[in-house]
Order: structure tokens, then sequence, then C-alpha cells
């Protein structure tokens, strides 16, 4: 995969390599290529083969709620191509749930829209200053299309974002902040007093950009996200997605919150148009709380189940506030996801260059059972 321009690289990225056991030269070919190169390989048409347990995508496995299709349904029988009055109509739900003006909702063709306009807009103004591990598939795509630079400030020792060494990153100069909170490959969530008050800070000096795709998972998802410093008026943009826990990921839908003026940069810079179809289920399954918590359930049970089997044998594993666990099982990251492979397990494979690590992601309770009581068996092969 090709690359524009070359990446900077961090003074301090020194202990990053070292907790990583990788050169200088393995770890900025990491970088220039990113974490997330590409999607999951795989010769299903539109799903998993019989017997095959998809535990690689972060989507709901259940699927959409029953409130989402029967409105797709019926916009589809209506012939709703573009559904240009179902926008105006889900964005007020938005701004009314997170309380924001409908000014400040902007939405887009899944999250992943937005946020790769807001990276080719911003990008050009400065470097984007992010973790060095994050889901950086839309920072790259303006990167690779050579209309931005990305600046990485080395992961902490556990693995958590290392909000000192990004901060001390950004000044004037700098595009915009991206982060992932939950972070996504590895699950962790940095506390809302943790993260807010720098957030501001940096606000202050430059455009931040919080990706919350999994924030409906976590234990207090109003006190963990940052929409309420969006209502504050500060230079902030929370991402959100109806491809996670909505399980809508094939009918792309998201959407950003942030200060007016920026909104319409977004939307001025989105690509598409959205799928008539798509903001149909939307809107039938945004206010879907029966369905959104018996999917949350579900998802946390699986979690549960999957870092207890991982404790169980003696591995160190991250605690995941999101639909996926991040943890070292004693081999390769590449080497377990083949042998998973072969038992019709499919899980995600190695992650820049930490090797070490390897994601599972939260399928169906079976599914997740059988990756539980496979995993001690190719372990000991």
């Amino acid at each position: 995969m090709a690359t524009s321009r070359r990446t900077f690289l961090l003074g301090a990225a020194g202990a990053s390599l070292a907790a990583t056991g990788c050169s200088s030269v393995a770890a900025q070919r990491a970088e220039e290529l990113g974490a997330f190169t590409s999607l999951p390989g795989g010769s299903e048409l539109l799903g998993p083969q019989a017997g095959v347990a998809r535990l690689n995508n972060n989507e709901n496995p259940y699927g959409p709620a029953a409130s989402a299709l029967r409105m797709a349904d019926y916009a589809n029988r209506k012939g709703a191509y573009y559904a240009m009055g179902a926008t105006p109509v889900l964005t007020k739900m938005i701004a009314r749930s997170h309380g924001v003006s409908p000014e400040q909702v902007t939405l887009s063709t899944g999250s992943a829209e937005a946020l790769s306009a807001i990276a080719m807009v911003y990008g050009r103004r400065g470097p984007i200053v992010a973790p060095r591990l994050f889901f950086d598939a839309t920072v790259m795509y303006a990167k690779r299309l050579g209309l931005a630079e990305v600046k990485r400030a080395p992961m902490q020792s556990d693995m958590s974002i290392d909000l000192a060494a990004i901060e001390a990153l950004v000044n004037g100069d700098t595009g915009f902040v991206s982060l992932c909170n939950p972070n996504n490959p590895t699950g962790l969530l940095t506390d809302a007093a943790t993260l807010k008050p720098v957030v501001k800070r940096m606000a202050g000096k430059t455009l931040v950009v919080v990706d919350e795709a999994y924030m409906e998972l976590t234990d207090d998802p109003v006190a963990n996200s940052c929409v309420d410093l969006v209502k504050a008026g500060h230079n902030v943009v929370v991402s959100r997605t109806f491809s996670k826990l909505y399980g809508m990921a094939g009918l792309r839908v998201g959407y950003t919150l942030s200060q007016p003026e920026v909104a319409k940069t977004i939307r001025g810079a989105n690509m598409t148009w959205m799928s008539g179809v798509g903001l149909a289920a939307a809107i039938g399954c945004f206010e879907d709380s029966a369905f959104v918590e018996r999917s949350r359930r579900k998802i946390l049970e699986a979690r549960q189940m999957t870092a207890d089997a991982l404790q169980k044998l003696g591995v160190e594993v991250l605690p995941s506030a999101a639909n996926f666990v991040y943890f070292k099982s004693g081999i390769t990251a590449n080497r377990l996801q083949e042998a998973l492979a072969a038992q019709n397990i499919q899980i995600r494979g190695q992650y820049m260059d930490y090797d070490a690590w390897s994601r599972v992601s939260m399928g169906k309770l079976e599914d997740v059972a059988r990756f539980c009581k496979v995993l001690p068996r190719v372990l000991n092969a």
C-alpha cells in the first residue's frame, strides 16, 4: 500500500519501540502502513459460511433491530432512492437525544465518511496528532492522498493512550487531534476525569476529534462521552455510528456532533449521498431502547466469558470497554489467527508491529464459547 508522504517519527518513540521489540526501521514501516490496512479477508458473499465463527469484526453479530428492518423494507418498497426528507428527521432525533441543535449534527455514510472528510480538510492545515495505535483508517486515507501527515505519540507501557505525550505535540499549527475512546484495537477506555481536561486544553489550540464508536458499550455512556464538551462550545467533534451496537454496518449510517461551523465544513466535504434505506433503518431503531439493551447484554456476556477464559489461561488481557478483547496469547498474532482459522474461527491478525497482541471480537454466544474452548488446544499444540 503506497504512501505519498512520509510519516513524522516522534523523538520519544524509543520507549514504544522497546516495548514492541521492533527496530526503528520496522516501526517506521508499520506507521507508514497504519494499523488498519485493510478489511478482514474472506470468501463469503454476504456472511460467514455455515460452521464458521466470525470473531474478527466489531459489529453486532445479531444484526439490525426488527424496528430498523421494518423501516428499511418500507423505504425500499416506496422507492426511497435518496429520501432527502429523512435527513432532517434523523438529524432532529439525534440532536434532541444529545441536547444539541440540529445545526451541530452531520450525518454521513457511516462515521468513517465524516472522519475521512475531517482528515482531508483539516489535515491540510497541519499534522494530525494521534496515538500510535488507534483506528487510523480515516487519517491514513487522507495521508495516502497526500493531504495529511500524521504525528503519533507512543502508547504507554500498559497500552493506554499517553495523553501527556499527545498534548506535548499539539500547537497552533496542528491540523487536528484524533482520538478513539474506547480505543480500537485495545478496547481501553480513558476515563472522563482524565480525558476531558486534556481535550479542553487541546481544543483551545486546534480541533479535537473523539471517535466514540463503542461508547454505548461502556458502563456510563453519558458520563464517559465528550458530548458535553461540544455542548459547552469547545472545538471538539464527537463521532458515533449505527454500525456497531445498532448492527447496521451494511446500511452505512453515522454522524458527528460539533460546533455549527465545523459541522458545515464536514457536510461540505462528505463525498456521497446517503442511502434512503439506511436513513429509514436508523430512524426506525434509534430510539429502540429494548433492542439496544438486549444487544448490549449479550455482547457484555460474551466479553466477560472471553476475559474469564483468557485469565484462566494465564495470558495478559486488557480490560475492555468495547465489543472486542485485546490479549497476548504467547504466540504471534498472525500465527494464532492462522491456527484458529484452521478450526473455522476467524479473529484479527497483527496490528502494526504489535505482533504479540491479538484481538478477538464478540460474536454470537455460541461462537464465543467455541473460541474459549478451542483456544487452549491451539495454544498447547
